[in-house]
């Protein structure tokens, strides 16, 4: 009888505990997709559009490049990529032949398949963007919270902004009331997660291991 009570006692107790944790999931849940996306552009000395969504990232470079939050943008383009006979590379430098603002806009091959690979190869384009210290973002709205983590960790030595492109066929922040919504949160949910957990710190180990081969070297020269 005792054991029954106490075994009772216990249970009582982690109902509430059990009640606080299943509304904090739900929570998370519903606000899942609304944490993904970031869109705080800030005036900058360059405007990079991510490679991706090319009838609405570039669109919203201009607009935003129009309305004076940057000289000059940086157009990614995957280098390899091909559509029938042309390349996207002879595609994007027709598109931007035509546009008004042509001078204003350079063009970055993109060889990387990873956001992180992506921001190595605009950091070898940056070399040829004199002055260069604050940069905004342009990418799909789901990919603008991990891009800017990205950017920021890989890519020292600039401030980085971000503006969201929305494209309502992909993703929504009610993500549960679309299927395309769904799968897209939950596909960025576990990159962002690998990224954070797993990715961010592959360099970070790479370079301790690099650091600690030169200690070796300096230690047998002696």
């Amino acid at each position: 009888m005792m054991t029954f009570m106490m075994i009772s006692s216990a249970r009582k107790r982690c109902w509430p505990w059990f009640i606080l944790l299943l509304v904090g999931v739900v929570l998370l849940a519903v606000g899942a997709g609304r944490i993904l996306v970031i869109n705080a552009p800030q005036r900058s000395d360059l405007i990079v559009v991510l490679a991706g969504e090319t009838d609405r990232r570039p669109a919203l470079a201009l607009d935003l490049l129009y309305q004076g939050y940057a000289p000059r943008i940086l157009l990614d383009v995957p280098a390899s990529a091909r559509i029938y006979d042309s390349t996207l590379t002879q595609i994007a430098a027709d598109y931007v032949r035509k546009l008004p603002v042509a001078t204003q806009i350079a063009l970055c091959p993109i060889a990387g398949l990873s956001t992180r690979d992506e921001s190595h190869d605009v950091a070898t384009c940056l070399n040829d963007e004199h002055g260069v210290t604050s940069i905004l973002l342009i990418t799909s709205d789901y990919h603008t919270r991990r891009a800017l983590s990205i950017f920021h960790h890989e890519i020292r030595g600039r401030y980085f902004s971000v503006a969201a492109a929305h494209d309502d066929s992909q993703f929504g922040i009610r993500w549960w009331t679309h299927r395309q919504w769904a799968k897209i949160c939950l596909d960025e949910w576990l990159r962002l997660i690998w990224w954070n957990a797993v990715e961010r710190w592959c360099g970070f180990a790479q370079t301790m291991k690099g650091e600690g081969q030169e200690v070796k070297s300096l230690d047998a020269k002696r």
